[in-house]
């Protein structure tokens, strides 16, 4: 297994930065004209964190944590508070936020996922005890929840053509992505952290 279910310590990823990247080929053709494809249905997030902590003691829980991975063998739970629920940031989860699929009468098993556009992200790591489901508009307690893999299993089949819709907060996929940390000892009591790297996993 190369992934632990572990969640790094919200606090070590205050004053993080981060975002989403794509991968794009180009090929620029004698005319002028542009050839783009790309070899990635779904965009992977980079984060760096750690720049920030001043603290020896934060510090030492990080590089705890990273030694526990392994450095970059392990994959782990990170929260990203630009993108951690199924709705805006500033909003409520409810159980009509995304769309999971329709029913046919004999399916029960429906993968979270959040939609970007027409991007749709399987959502692998909710957060245990967050996901609130609905089916036909109707909010129901009647599945469960794997909060390893994101698949939720309804106890009654919809019927067919019922939609199914979920509400969740989530976690990132991530390992880090250096096998070395570097600290700068700056006082009896306070230090600094080069930044470190993360990105995120398919799992």
């Amino acid at each position: 297994m190369d992934f632990h279910e572990a969640r790094l310590p919200v606090r070590l990823a205050f004053g993080s930065t981060g975002g989403v990247e794509r991968r794009t080929e180009i090929a620029t053709l004698a005319s002028g004209f542009e050839r783009r494809s790309t070899p990635w249905a779904l965009g992977r997030r980079r984060f760096l964190i750690g720049a920030n902590l001043r603290s020896l003691d934060d510090m030492a829980e990080l590089i705890a944590f990273f030694e526990a991975r392994r450095g970059r063998l392990y994959g782990f739970r990170f929260k990203d508070f630009a993108d951690f629920k199924s709705c805006a940031p500033s909003e409520t989860v409810s159980a009509t936020d995304q769309g999971l699929g329709v029913g046919d009468g004999e399916r029960t098993a429906f993968q979270l996922s959040k939609a970007y556009g027409d991007v749709e992200r399987p959502i692998t790591k909710p957060v245990q005890g967050s996901v609130r489901v609905a089916v036909g508009g109707v909010e129901t307690s009647s599945f469960a929840v794997d909060a390893t893999t994101g698949e939720v299993t309804l106890m009654i089949a919809p019927g067919a053509g019922v939609g199914v819709t979920a509400g969740f907060l989530f976690d990132t996929p991530v390992r880090f992505d250096t096998d070395r940390i570097e600290t700068t000892l700056e006082s009896f009591d306070a230090g600094r952290m080069a930044a470190v790297p993360l990105i995120e996993v398919r799992v």
